[in-house]
C-alpha cells in the first residue's frame, strides 16, 4: 500500500463510499413508507393517485435505485476529488448551484416544480446537517494538509449527494411528477441520514488524531451592507392587493413566460391579482422592488449613485406594465442603462476621485430625464442609453494591440527556449548562461522571426537585401560558439578558437539585446558574467568562487513575459518582480489565490499602485490568459502578467471588488430568494 492510501483522508473517503450503499437503501425503504402514509392523508382522489403512481415507480426500481445511487455518488465524489487536485491553489470554487433567469426562463412547467422540491430538499437536508457539515469540513480539510477551512474541500457535501441522487433518478428513467413527490416526502429522512452519516464520520477522523483546520476571516469589499434606510427604498408589497408577495421560482417561471393564466401564449387582464395583466404587473414590480433593493444595499457603490438609481424606481415600475420581462433582456435599453450606471460606479472609492463630480452629473442628467412616467418612455431609456454610452474612457485599442504583440512573442520565446534546452550541449553550460538563454536571449529570437514573419506578409520583403532577414538565424547560430565558450575544461584546450569567436559572441548578444530595448544595467551584468567566464578559460584558471556563484540560481525557474520599454508605458504595465513584500516573514493563508484563473472580462479590482489603492476594470484578457488588460475610470491602461496578478493578490495590494456586473448579482439575488422561498413553501 503506498503512503497515500494511509492518509487519513483517504481513509475517510473509502469508508464513506463503502457505507453509502447501506444509508442509500435504508433511506429508500423509509422513502416507501412515507409516500404509503402521505397516501393515505392526501384529502383529494386526484392527489392520492399521484401518491399511488409515485410509490408504484419506486416500487418498480427499487431494488436498483440504492446500487445506482451508490454507484453515481462514488463517481461525483471521485470527480470532485480530481476537480479539487487539478485546480488552481487557492482557486475559488462557486457556491451551490441554483437557477439562473436565463435557465428559469427556458424550463417548463414540470421542471420548474421539480426544481421547486430541489431547493425544499435542500433547505431540510441544511437544517438538519449544519453543525455537522462545519465540523466535517473542517476535518476533513484538515486531513488534506489545509491550514484553513475549504468548504470545496470536502467531496461529501450535501450538493453532491443530492446532485448524485438526481443523476440517478434520470438514468433510471424516473418521470417528473414521481421525483417530485419522493423529493417532497423523502426529504426530512434524507437530511436524518446525512446526519447520522457525518456524525460517524466525524467520529472515526477524531479517533484517528485529526484535529480541525482553523476558519479564517479573509478581507474582501462588502457588497451588501444593513437593510436599507434610503429614502423612497422598494416596497415589496403588492401592488395588487397590499399584502406581502412571497416570490417563489413558479412565480417567476411564469412572469419569464407570459403565461400566468395557464391559458396559452397570451395572458387575460380581468382585473384580479390570480391571473392576467394585473398578476404580470405585480410580479415584474416586485422582480424590479427586489433588484433595486439589493441594489440600494450595495455598498460597493458610492451612496450618491444608490440614491440616483432609486430614483429610477417610477420609471423602471412604469416600464414594467407595458414590458413586464425588460430586466430578464440583457439588450433592453432600461437594463443596459442600469449596467452602464452601475458599471462605471464601481470606478470610484470615494466622493473626491477624479471624474466622479462629472460622472454623477451625467448620471442625474439621464435619472431626471426620465422622471415623467409616459408612452415614450422606452425611447428615452434607448436615447438616454446612447448619450450615456458616449460619455466615458474610451477603449484602449492600441493597449490591446500591444498585449496581443507581447503574448505571440512569449508564447514563442518558450517554444525557442524548448528548443535550446534540447540541445545536448545546453546542459554543460554554468547555471546562468542556461537561464539567459531560455529567458532574454529566447526573447530576442522571438523578436527575431516575429519581424521577418511580419515583413513577409509585405511585397516589398523581396526587395530587402538577403541580409536583412538573418538576424533570427544568426542568434541561433551563435549559440554553438557561446555554449562552448562558456565551458572552460573545453574553451581552456583551444585558445586560438576562443580569441576568434568571443569578439562576434558578444557583438552579437548586443545587438540582438538592444534590438528588444533590453536593459542596459541587466545587459551590463550579463557580459560581466560572460566575459569573467572567458578571461578564466583563456587564462586556464577555474574560478571555484565564479563558478559557485553562477551555479546558484536554476536555470529552469519560469520566466515572466517581457515587454520592452515602449510596450510597458503604452499598456501601462506593472512589474511586479520589482515588487518587495512589505512583511518578508508573513506566510499567505493556505495557498496563493490565484484570481487570474477565474476573473472575467468586465470584472473590477482594487489595486496599490503607487501607495494609492485604484480601482480599474479588468477590460480585456489575452487569448492564452497570460496578460491582461485594466483601465482605470479616467481610462489610464493597466496591465499585468498572469503570475503579476496572483503575486499582486497574495502581497494584499490587490483584491477584487465585483466579479460581475452589479445588475447580473441584483438579479441573482432575485432568483436566489425565490429559490429560498419556494423551499420554505414547498
Amino acid at each position: 500500500m503506498n503512503a497515500r492510501a494511509e492518509l487519513p483522508f483517504d481513509t475517510c473517503i473509502q469508508e464513506a463510499l463503502s457505507l453509502s450503499g447501506g444509508w442509500m437503501a435504508r433511506w429508500v425503504s423509509q422513502l416507501g413508507a412515507a409516500l404509503s402514509q402521505q397516501e393515505v392523508l392526501t384529502p383529494t382522489s386526484q392527489g392520492k393517485r399521484g401518491q399511488a403512481q409515485a410509490r408504484a415507480a419506486l416500487a418498480a426500481c427499487s431494488d436498483r435505485l440504492a446500487p445506482r445511487w451508490s454507484t453515481t455518488f462514488t463517481d461525483a465524489v471521485r470527480a470532485d476529488i480530481a476537480r479539487e487536485g487539478r485546480a488552481a491553489p487557492g482557486s475559488r470554487q462557486p457556491a451551490q448551484r441554483m437557477l439562473s433567469l436565463q435557465e428559469l426562463e427556458l424550463m417548463d412547467h414540470g421542471q420548474v416544480q421539480t426544481s421547486v422540491e430541489l431547493a425544499r430538499l435542500h433547505q431540510v437536508i441544511k437544517l438538519a446537517v449544519d453543525d455537522d457539515l462545519i465540523a466535517l469540513t473542517a476535518l476533513l480539510s484538515a486531513a488534506q494538509g489545509l491550514r484553513s477551512v475549504r468548504p470545496e474541500a470536502n467531496p461529501l457535501r450535501p450538493e453532491v449527494v443530492v446532485d448524485s441522487l438526481t443523476t440517478a433518478l434520470v438514468q433510471l428513467n424516473v418521470d417528473d411528477a414521481s421525483r417530485q413527490r419522493w423529493f417532497h416526502a423523502g426529504a426530512v429522512a434524507l437530511g436524518q441520514a446525512l446526519k447520522g452519516f457525518y456524525g460517524g464520520l466525524i467520529q472515526r477522523l477524531e479517533q484517528q488524531g485529526v484535529q480541525p483546520a482553523g476558519f479564517v476571516v479573509v478581507p474582501v469589499i462588502a457588497a451588501r451592507g444593513p437593510a436599507s434606510t434610503h429614502r423612497g427604498a422598494p416596497n415589496v408589497a403588492s401592488e395588487a392587493d397590499g399584502q406581502p408577495l412571497v416570490l417563489t421560482l413558479d412565480h417567476l417561471h411564469q412572469l419569464l413566460v407570459g403565461n400566468l393564466a395557464h391559458s396559452g401564449s397570451g395572458v387575460s387582464d380581468q382585473g384580479t391579482s390570480g391571473s392576467g395583466n394585473a398578476m404580470v404587473r405585480t410580479l415584474a414590480g416586485e422582480v424590479v422592488a427586489q433588484m433595486l433593493r439589493s441594489i440600494a444595499d450595495d455598498r460597493r457603490l458610492l451612496e450618491p449613485v444608490r440614491e440616483l438609481v432609486l430614483q429610477l424606481k417610477p420609471a423602471l415600475l412604469h416600464l414594467a406594465k407595458t414590458d413586464p420581462r425588460f430586466f430578464a433582456d440583457r439588450n433592453n435599453p432600461a437594463r443596459r442603462l442600469l449596467e452602464v450606471i452601475t458599471a462605471r460606479g464601481l470606478a470610484f472609492s470615494t466622493e473626491q476621485d477624479t471624474g466622479f463630480g462629472e460622472f454623477a452629473l451625467q448620471v442625474q442628467l439621464t435619472v431626471q430625464s426620465l422622471q415623467t412616467p409616459s408612452p415614450g418612455l422606452p425611447e428615452r431609456f434607448a436615447e438616454r442609453l446612447r448619450r450615456l454610452a458616449s460619455f466615458g474612457p474610451p477603449e484602449d485599442g492600441a493597449a490591446m494591440e500591444t498585449l496581443v504583440r507581447v503574448e505571440q512573442r512569449n508564447l514563442l520565446a518558450e517554444r525557442i527556449a524548448s528548443e535550446i534546452r534540447a540541445r545536448p550541449d545546453f546542459v554543460r553550460a554554468p547555471a546562468l548562461v542556461r537561464r539567459f538563454l531560455v529567458g532574454p536571449w529566447a526573447q530576442v529570437i522571438a523578436h527575431a522571426r516575429l519581424h521577418v514573419e511580419v515583413l513577409g506578409e509585405s511585397p516589398l520583403l523581396a526587395e530587402l537585401p538577403a541580409e536583412q532577414d538573418a538576424p533570427a538565424q544568426r542568434y541561433m547560430d551563435i549559440l554553438a560558439d557561446l555554449l562552448w565558450s562558456c565551458q572552460l575544461s573545453q574553451a581552456s584546450l583551444n585558445r586560438p578558437r576562443l580569441i576568434r569567436v568571443v569578439p562576434l559572441v558578444l557583438r552579437t548578444l548586443r545587438e540582438g539585446l538592444d534590438a528588444i530595448d533590453f536593459p542596459r544595467a541587466q545587459a551590463e551584468s550579463i557580459f560581466h558574467m560572460l566575459m569573467g567566464l572567458h578571461e578564466a578559460a583563456y587564462k586556464t584558471q577555474r574560478s571555484e568562487d565564479f563558478l559557485n556563484s553562477s551555479l546558484r540560481h536554476p536555470s529552469d525557474a519560469p520566466h515572466e513575459p517581457w515587454l520592452h520599454g515602449s510596450e510597458a508605458s503604452a499598456s501601462g504595465f506593472i512589474d511586479t518582480q520589482l515588487i518587495e513584500p512589505d512583511f518578508l516573514d508573513t506566510v499567505p493563508m493556505g495557498a496563493e489565490l490565484q484570481v487570474a484563473e477565474t476573473l472575467s472580462v468586465g470584472a473590477w479590482v482594487e489595486l496599490l499602485q503607487n501607495q494609492q489603492m485604484q480601482r480599474c476594470q479588468l477590460r480585456w484578457a489575452s487569448p492564452h490568459r497570460t496578460m491582461f488588460l485594466f483601465a482605470t475610470a479616467e481610462g489610464r491602461p493597466v496591465s499585468l502578467t498572469r503570475r503579476g496578478m496572483d503575486r499582486m493578490t497574495t502581497l494584499g495590494r490587490l483584491r477584487v471588488v465585483a466579479e460581475q456586473g452589479v445588475v447580473d448579482e441584483a438579479l441573482a439575488a432575485v432568483a436566489r430568494l425565490a429559490w429560498v422561498n419556494s423551499g420554505k413553501l414547498g
